[in-house]
C-alpha cells in the first residue's frame, strides 16, 4: 500500500504509482476472464472513442498550458530560475528580485548541441531535458540531466559538456554531499565511505560492519536502496548516522520471470508482529580522526516521527535528526514501535552521553506534521519548538531545554501547521504552511505564515482563498508563491517574506490552448459523512459530452490514507490521473476524501484507527448516495470503484462489505492483508498485533481474504510479479479465498513489475477502461485500443 510513506502509497502513490514507474515488463499474464458475466448488450465503442479520451491524459493536456510556473529553484538571495512553457517550448529564465526583470538563464540552442555531442543523440533546444542547474566556480554549468550531471562551457566557441561522473575515477555508489560540498559518504561492504569530490580519493570511515549490521544502510522492507542515510554536521566535520541491525529481521523473497533459471530477490522486510524487527544503533563519526562514538542508549527502534521510514523525503537525510551550529551537540527524536510515544532528546557527540530533555505519549498514533518533521533544536537559546496535536489540531510549542518544561503555545486555536519552511533564531520568527486557518477558506488550501516565538497571531502572507505553493528565498527575505484552485489556473509572483506584500509578477498561466480541445475543469463539492454531519470534501469529473437527460455509471477512485486521500491536492492540474479520459468513456467519476484521511483535525484522521478495514467505505458510500440523491442523472444502480495498493486494498473490501452496491471494482497492488506487509505502516494505524487466548486477532477483520465469499460483482485484481513494496502474496491470499468460495473473479499479473507498473502501465490502463466499459456501463470496448507509452524520464 502504501508510500510516504507512511504509507500504503508508495511512492505508486504520492502521484499515483499507477502512472510512474520504470520497471521493465516482459510481457502480461493474463489469467483469465473468469468472470461469469455475458457479452454487453449496450453499444459498441470505436477506437475513435477511446482516442478522445486519450486527448485528456495528463501527456496530452499539460503541454497545452502556458506559462504555468509553479516550481522555482533559487541561485541565491537575489535570484532564481524557472522553466516558462508556451506553444514555443520550454524557456529557461532567470528573474532578479531587486529589479524584476527576466533574462535568459543560459543559450538553449548552445546547451543542445553540447548535450548532444556529449550524449550521441540530439537534444531539442525546446524540450532541454535539464531538471538541476548551477554555476560551477571556474564559470562552468552544472546541469542535471536524466540522472546525470554534466559540466558544460558555454562560453567557448564551440560549446562543450562533461559527464561529471566520468572526470574523476571513482566507484558507483551514491553518495550524500557535504554540506562544503568536498566530500560525499557512501556504502561499501556495509561500512561507511568518505569520497572527495575532486580528486575521486576514497577513505573508509568505519571498519566493524558486518552483513546486515552495516552502517547507514537504506532498508525500509518495503524500500531499500544503496543510499547512505547521514546527516552531516554544518561544518561538515562530522556525522551522525546509525549501524542497523537486521540480523534477525525475518525476509522476503520474490522470483523474476525469464527463460531459464529465474532470480531470486531476497531481502530483509520485517512483518507486523515479528518478535525481532529491524533496530538501529545511533553514532556520531569525527570525519578527520575516523572515529566511532556510540550514542550511550539501547538500540532504538527503526521508526520515524513522520512517516514509517528513518528517511521521509525523496532527497534522503535523516528527518529526526538535528545539529547544533556548532557541532557539539545533536537534537534527535525517538519512536516507539507502535508510534504513540515519542523523546526528544540530546547528545554530546564527544562524550556521546544522551539526556532526555521532554516526551509526549498519545492514545492513538503521534505525527510530527505533513510532508517534513516540524520539530526544531534552539540550543543558543536553550530552546526547541515541538509539533503537537494536543488540542485535536496541529499546532507548534517552546520548550525549555533545561527544564523540559512547557514555555508557551506559539500556535494556538484551530487549522493545523502542516509544515515549517524556516526558523529565524535571531528574529525568533517562524515561517509555516497552514491548512484551515482562515474562516470561509477551502481547509484544504495551503497558505503561508509567520509567527513570533515570544507569542502573538500568525500573520497570514497569502490572503487569496487559494492553494499555495511557496518556496523562500535563501535568506528568508522574500519567496516565490504559485497559487490555484482545481478550476483556476496559477498565479505567480514574488512577495515579501515580511509582509506579504507583492514584489513582483512572475507569470500568470494561460489555458486558452487547453480550453481549446473542449477541456472542462472537475467539479470540487461537499457531502456530508457517516455521520451526516461533517463535510466531506471532493472533486467530481463529468463527460465534456454530457447531457443531462441521460443516467450515467458512477465510478468512485479511492485511496482511503491514513496517510493521504483520494483527491490529492487542491492545485490547479490539467489532468487527475486518468479521471476525465475515464469521464469521456461515458461514467462520472468521483474522488472523495473520507474521514481518517489527513489534513483536518486529529479527530477528522483517528476516524478509523485499529480499524484499518473501515478504509473510508463508510463515507464513500454515504457520499455516493448523497450525490445519486442530489443528481438524477447518477444511476447508483451502476457504481464502480477503483484504486491501487491502499486503494486496491479499499476497492476490494468495497465488493465483499458492500456487495449490493459496488458492482465492478478493480484492485491494484492491494496490501489486503496488512500481516504480509511491512511492520511500521500497520503497526502505526492498527496497533501492535494482539492475540486472544482463542487464537483470534486484532488483524482478523482487516483481512479482505476473510470475507471474500461475499463477492457478488465483477472484481479484477492486479498485482506486479516483483513488488517490493506490496508482495504479490496479498492479492494471492485473496485469490486463493475467492477459489475456494468458488466465487468467479478476474486476475491480471504483471511479470517483473514493481508496485508502480513502469512499461505496463498503458496496457493495464487500457484494461481497466475497458473493464468499466464492459461491466459498468454495459458497452463493447474497441479491441485492443494502444494507449501512447508514457514518457518515462
Amino acid at each position: 500500500m502504501v508510500g510516504s510513506r507512511s504509507n500504503p502509497l508508495s511512492q505508486g502513490e504520492r502521484n499515483m504509482s499507477l502512472m510512474i514507474g520504470s520497471s521493465r515488463v516482459l510481457g502480461a499474464l493474463v489469467l483469465g476472464s473468469l468472470s461469469a458475466g455475458v457479452a454487453a448488450q449496450g453499444r459498441t465503442l470505436s477506437a475513435n472513442d477511446y482516442a478522445q479520451a486519450e486527448r485528456f491524459m495528463g501527456y496530452n493536456t499539460a503541454p497545452l498550458v502556458d506559462h504555468a510556473v509553479q516550481k522555482v529553484d533559487w541561485l541565491d538571495a537575489g535570484h532564481f530560475w524557472y522553466v516558462d512553457h508556451d506553444a514555443t517550448g520550454d524557456h529557461f529564465v532567470r528573474m532578479d528580485v531587486a529589479s524584476g526583470k527576466t533574462a535568459p538563464l543560459f543559450d538553449q540552442t548552445k546547451l543542445a548541441a553540447a548535450l548532444a555531442k556529449v550524449g550521441g543523440k540530439s537534444v531539442d533546444a525546446g524540450k532541454l531535458p535539464v531538471r538541476s542547474y548551477k554555476r560551477m566556480a571556474d564559470g562552468r554549468i552544472d546541469v542535471g540531466v536524466s540522472g546525470k550531471h554534466y559540466a558544460c562551457d558555454l562560453a567557448a566557441v564551440e560549446a562543450s559538456c562533461a559527464d561529471l561522473s566520468k572526470l574523476v575515477k571513482t566507484g558507483d555508489e551514491p553518495g550524500a554531499l557535504s554540506p562544503d560540498g568536498r566530500s560525499e559518504a557512501f556504502i561499501r561492504g556495509w561500512n561507511l565511505w568518505l569520497r572527495d569530490v575532486a580528486s575521486g580519493k576514497e577513505t573508509q570511515l568505519t571498519t566493524d560492519g558486518v552483513e546486515n549490521f552495516g552502517y547507514a544502510t537504506d532498508n525500509a522492507g518495503w524500500k531499500h536502496t544503496d543510499n547512505a542515510i547521514v546527516e552531516w554536521s554544518p561544518d561538515s566535520k562530522q556525522i551522525a548516522t546509525f549501524q542497523q541491525d537486521q540480523r534477525k529481521t525475518g525476509e522476503m523473497y520474490l522470483v523474476s520471470t525469464k527463460v531459464g533459471h529465474p532470480k531470486l530477490e531476497r531481502w530483509k522486510y520485517p512483518l507486523v508482529g515479528d518478535k525481532d524487527v529491524t533496530m538501529i544503533e545511533r553514532v556520531i563519526i569525527d570525519v578527520a580522526a575516523k572515529k566511532v562514538t556510540r550514542l550511550q542508549m539501547p538500540p532504538d527502534q527503526h521508526r520515524s516521527s513522520l512517516c514509517d521510514d528513518v528517511s521521509c523525503g525523496p532527497e534522503g537525510g535523516w528527518d529526526d535528526v538535528k545539529w547544533a551550529a556548532d557541532g557539539k551537540t545533536l537534537a534527535f527524536v525517538s519512536t516507539s514501535r507502535d508510534h504513540k510515544h515519542e523523546w526528544f532528546r540530546i547528545a554530546d557527540t564527544a562524550t556521546g552521553k544522551v539526556r532526555t530533555v521532554f516526551e509526549e505519549k498519545v492514545p492513538t498514533y503521534y505525527e510530527s506534521g505533513n510532508g517534513a518533521v516540524n520539530w526544531r533544536y534552539l540550543p543558543e537559546t536553550h530552546e526547541a519548538i515541538w509539533f503537537s496535536e494536543r488540542n485535536n489540531w496541529g499546532n507548534l510549542y517552546l520548550y525549555d531545554l533545561n527544564t523540559g518544561k512547557l514555555k508557551r503555545a506559539i500556535t494556538k486555536g484551530d487549522g493545523n501547521v502542516t509544515e515549517v519552511l524556516k526558523l529565524d533564531p535571531k528574529t525568533r520568527t517562524v515561517w509555516f504552511r497552514g491548512v484551515g486557518r482562515t474562516a470561509g477558506v477551502n481547509p484544504y488550501y495551503q497558505q503561508f505564515f509567520k509567527v513570533s516565538l515570544d507569542g502573538g497571531k500568525p500573520v497570514l502572507l497569502t490572503p487569496e482563498a487559494a492553494d499555495h505553493t511557496v518556496t523562500l528565498s535563501p535568506d528568508g527575505k522574500s519567496f516565490v508563491d504559485a497559487y490555484s484552485t482545481p478550476t483556476t489556473p496559477p498565479v505567480t509572483v514574488l512577495r515579501s517574506a515580511n509582509d506579504g506584500r507583492k514584489l513582483a509578477d512572475v507569470a500568470s498561466a494561460d489555458i486558452t490552448r487547453l480550453k481549446a480541445t473542449g477541456w472542462v475543469p472537475p467539479i470540487p463539492f461537499t457531502v456530508k459523512g457517516r455521520d451526516g454531519k461533517t463535510d466531506l470534501y471532493g472533486m467530481m469529473f463529468k463527460p465534456t459530452h454530457f447531457d443531462a437527460s441521460k443516467k450515467y455509471p458512477i465510478i468512485d477512485y479511492i485511496y482511503p490514507g491514513p496517510q493521504t486521500g483520494s483527491v490529492r491536492g487542491r492545485s490547479f492540474s490539467s489532468a487527475r490521473a486518468d479521471h476525465q479520459s475515464v469521464a469521456e468513456l461515458g461514467f462520472i467519476v468521483v474522488a472523495i476524501d473520507g474521514m481518517g484521511t489527513p489534513w483536518r483535525s486529529k479527530a477528522f484522521h483517528d476516524a478509523y484507527f485499529e480499524h484499518v478495514e473501515d478504509n473510508t467505505l463508510p463515507d464513500q458510500v454515504a457520499g455516493l448516495k448523497e450525490l445519486g440523491k442530489k443528481y438524477p442523472w447518477i444511476d447508483l444502480d451502476r457504481v464502480g470503484i477503483w484504486g491501487h495498493s491502499g486503494g486496491g486494498n479499499a476497492t476490494a473490501g468495497a465488493m465483499f462489505h458492500y456487495p449490493d452496491f459496488f458492482k465492478v471494482g478493480w484492485a491494484e497492488s492491494g496490501n489486503h492483508d496488512n500481516r504480509n506487509y511491512e511492520d511500521d505502516w500497520a503497526e502505526k494505524w492498527q496497533g501492535l498485533l494482539v492475540t486472544d487466548k482463542d487464537g483470534k486477532t486484532n488483524y482478523d477483520a482487516q483481512a479482505n481474504q476473510s470475507f471474500a465469499k461475499d463477492l457478488k460483482g465483477h472484481l479484477m485484481l492486479v498485482h506486479g510479479t516483483m513488488d517490493d513494496n506490496v508482495p504479490p502474496s496479498n492479492t494471492l491470499l485473496v485469490v486463493d479465498a475467492l477459489i475456494k468460495a468458488n466465487r468467479n473473479f478476474d486476475l491480471l499479473m504483471i511479470p517483473n513489475a514493481h508496485h508502480g507498473y513502469g512499461e505496463a502501465t498503458p496496457y493495464a490502463t487500457r484494461r481497466r477502461w475497458d473493464y468499466f466499459v464492459q461491466y459498468l456501463a454495459g458497452n463493447t470496448p474497441p479491441a485492443e485500443y494502444q494507449l501512447k507509452a508514457w514518457p518515462w524520464r
